[in-house]
């Protein structure tokens, strides 16, 4: 299956050390060869700035020349794929991307989706991949129910709700983002660090690169990290438990479904 990375963060903050360590998996320490991609929203959270291409990250210089943009963001999703569904192609990479009332989506999966999926209507998949058509229905619950993207409890119940209906049918790890907050579902594995002032050192786990975090960021920074796997070996990460979800915003959590509640009631 693939992998996949997240950033949340309170203020602009690039996401090269950790998108570094992502790449290595991507045909080096790992088999998720068949394409990568990055969404990184501007810091406004109104724009996005997308990169996909249908080759193994870990030898790409596509991917070498991104790892080294400052992509300065409060939002950002990346994915190398393993493909399980879908030929390897570009219109199959990850992140998706649709634009709905008036901000840009984007969407990245981890898993594999059996049986019919639900139909779409209003959004319609570019590609042939169980993730992107989950991304598609996703996002005409969240019209059905019109919902407000700014109310956070009730996208975030609608969320977990939609995130659950899918899991039935598979594994489906999940990361969402409209520029403004950052959803994450686990199903079989997900991991977050949290990293906030006394900052420290932190070293990749796939390649000889360390990073003093003290000497880039300030006192007040606060960033999380999603990533499938942990990306460094001298940090504590906490895992996701199965049926999980998170929703972050500037780097916190602020809702949390833990596996087995009851879905926080839409209001």
């Amino acid at each position: 299956m693939c992998e996949l990375l997240a950033l949340s963060a309170n203020t602009p903050t690039d996401m090269r050390f950790s998108f570094h360590g992502l790449t290595r998996r991507g045909g080096a320490t790992g088999v998720h060869a068949d394409g990568w991609g990055v969404a990184s929203f501007d810091p406004d959270g109104r724009g996005v700035h997308l990169y996909r291409e249908d080759a193994p990250a870990a030898f790409s210089p596509i991917a070498a020349r991104v790892a080294r943009l400052d992509l300065r963001s409060r939002c950002s999703i990346a994915h190398i794929r393993k493909a399980t569904q879908g030929v390897v192609a570009l219109e199959n990479c990850h992140p998706f991307h649709r634009r709905w009332r008036g901000r840009e989506w984007v969407f990245a999966h981890n898993g594999n989706l059996l049986g019919p999926l639900p139909g779409t209507h209003l959004f319609r998949p570019e590609g042939s991949t169980d993730s992107e058509i989950a991304f598609c229905w996703i996002l005409e619950q969240l019209n059905a129910a019109d919902a407000d993207p700014e109310d956070l409890e009730a996208t975030f119940a609608i969320l977990v709700e939609t995130s659950r209906r899918l899991e039935h049918q598979g594994t489906f790890n999940c990361l969402i983002s409209n520029g403004s907050w950052l959803f994450a579902h686990a199903s079989s594995g997900l991991h977050r660090i949290t990293r906030r002032s006394p900052f420290g050192r932190a070293t990749l786990a796939d390649d000889d690169l360390s990073v003093d975090f003290s000497e880039l960021a300030g006192d007040g920074d606060v960033v999380t990290i999603v990533s499938t796997e942990p990306l460094t070996t001298d940090e504590e990460w906490l895992p996701l438990q199965a049926g999980e979800a998170v929703l972050l915003v500037d780097g916190e959590v602020v809702h949390r479904q833990p596996p087995g509640a009851p879905v926080i009631p839409i209001l």
